[in-house]
């Protein structure tokens, strides 16, 4: 595999383990979610890395094979030029259904 393609496939289960640690010893709960102004922002960058790191590897190899990965960069893209119309309810479905399926995609990719 590419190194810069690894690098980036990294950076996205880093992404994912930072966001796993902002509910660490907690349950995870929609209210605690959308009244912490500082985890949710911190969800949007991460989840804005994700995207990026998808594209970028996207760029450098078209046939590379990420399910979802057009949605991904697409929520990338709504959180950097349309945070207006990112809803809280759009993020924590991310963080509940998505994200632990693409962690588990991207462990095998990688081999871990």
């Amino acid at each position: 595999m590419d190194n810069d393609i690894k690098t980036w496939l990294f950076d996205i289960l880093q992404s994912i383990a930072e966001i796993e640690s902002y509910f660490e010893g907690r349950p995870k709960r929609f209210d605690d979610y959308i009244s912490d102004i500082r985890t949710k922002r911190a969800v949007e960058r991460d989840i804005e890395i994700i995207g990026e790191a998808v594209n970028r590897i996207l760029k450098k190899d078209k046939d590379f094979q990420i399910e979802n990965s057009q949605r991904i960069i697409g929520a990338r893209n709504r959180i950097a030029h349309g945070y207006d119309k990112i809803t809280d309810d759009l993020l924590w479905s991310i963080v509940i259904n998505h994200l632990p399926k693409l962690k588990a995609e991207i462990q095998i990719l990688i081999g871990e």
